[in-house]
């Protein structure tokens, strides 16, 4: 493991960061070719039944190929699925050597790629640049293993702790530079999810605002259906909306928001592990919730939030603004939730704390 290999692993993850938001319920996946010291051939993973990153390399490559290093940031499949394993195209290419970044964590490959590698011959290298290629498909990896997609809450919070004044008027909390940086979050994500209140209060878009050349699925839970019938969600042109809600007898904004073309789930139970179930099944690997406070707690006791995004605004409201975070019937400090492997930076204006939640039992 060389510093040469970890740069070129990087590269890997720069081509596979190309399909963020693109590829579920595939992992984000690049791969370059080197020879002599050269890159002769890159590739990345562009979306779920697509080729995989090694297949798009090779063919940049083409008969060059032999007997070069083949970089890929995840362990290349061993199984035939919407398309035939990448280690019988890196065989076929007759590769000298495959460096890989971390290991698939899905049971139809964990260690199989490396082995079948190996046993034809092929030089195996496994871990560079480890930490930053599991980072990448985090989200990936807990939906195999836990069968529901990752879940990420996004908050606004001034420096008194309050999401709006008590009034409830919350535009804007932060600057231009951090919502700018959620527009991008948004963009890697394959749902958002919101509350009846957050629609009722501030009719959002929920969309990417332009940063990317596609949108996020937008969801609302609503026990009450109580929304309004202008709303910027009901034009699905630019982006498709979905309402869970309880079972609804026929009403005018039923069939109205139907005519939209707006998708209604209705089910006996509206909770967030019924939700984030039915976005497994659509094969949904990172959900982003950016609900209110009573949402946003009960999300979390059910364990449905992993990771967190807080942004503090240096700003003072004062009095008795609105919490970012409902009751999670805490009442001592020493049971408070700690965010472990935390980060902070400056966003414009703003700070931005993002950290895990304690996985729960």
């Amino acid at each position: 493991m060389t510093d040469f290999d970890r740069k070129m692993m990087q590269r890997c993850l720069e081509l596979a960061k190309k399909a963020q938001g693109k590829t579920s319920p595939n992992p984000l996946v690049g791969s370059i070719v080197v020879k002599n010291g050269q890159i002769i051939g890159e590739g990345f993973h562009p979306q779920a039944g697509q080729p995989h990153a090694e297949v798009f390399a090779l063919q940049s490559a083409g008969s060059d190929a032999q007997n070069a290093t083949v970089y890929v940031n995840l362990e290349p499949c061993n199984h035939y699925g919407r398309t035939p394993p990448c280690t019988e195209a890196l065989i076929n290419a007759q590769v000298k050597k495959v460096v890989i970044g971390s290991i698939d964590s899905d049971n139809r490959v964990s260690g199989s790629g490396i082995k079948r590698l190996m046993d034809a011959g092929i030089d195996v290298i496994v871990g560079v640049e480890e930490d930053a290629c599991l980072k990448l498909n985090e989200a990936f990896f807990h939906r195999v293993k836990y069968q529901r997609p990752f879940g990420i809450f996004k908050y606004a919070i001034t420096l008194d702790g309050k999401i709006a004044t008590n009034t409830g008027h919350s535009q804007w909390i932060t600057s231009p530079t951090a919502r700018n940086f959620v527009h991008h979050l948004r963009s890697a994500c394959d749902a958002i999810i919101v509350g009846g209140n957050t629609i009722r209060k501030d009719n959002p878009q929920l969309t990417t605002h332009g940063v990317s050349d596609r949108n996020p699925l937008r969801i609302i839970m609503t026990k009450t259906f109580n929304l309004p019938l202008n709303c910027q969600l009901w034009n699905v042109n630019e982006a498709k909306t979905v309402i869970f809600t309880l079972p609804q007898p026929n009403s005018f904004l039923k069939s109205q928001l139907l005519d939209k073309g707006v998708e209604i789930i209705e089910i006996e139970d509206i909770n967030p592990s019924h939700v984030m179930d039915n976005l497994y099944q659509r094969g949904f690997n990172t959900v982003l919730w950016e609900c209110g406070g009573n949402l946003a707690s009960t999300t979390i006791e059910l364990g449905m939030i992993q990771k967190v995004y807080a942004f503090i605004a240096p700003k003072i409201i004062g009095g008795d603004g609105l919490s970012a975070i409902g009751n999670l019937n805490i009442n001592t400090i020493n049971d408070a939730l700690i965010l472990h492997d935390t980060n902070i930076s400056a966003i414009g204006d703003d700070f931005l704390i993002e950290g895990y939640l304690p996985m729960k039992n």
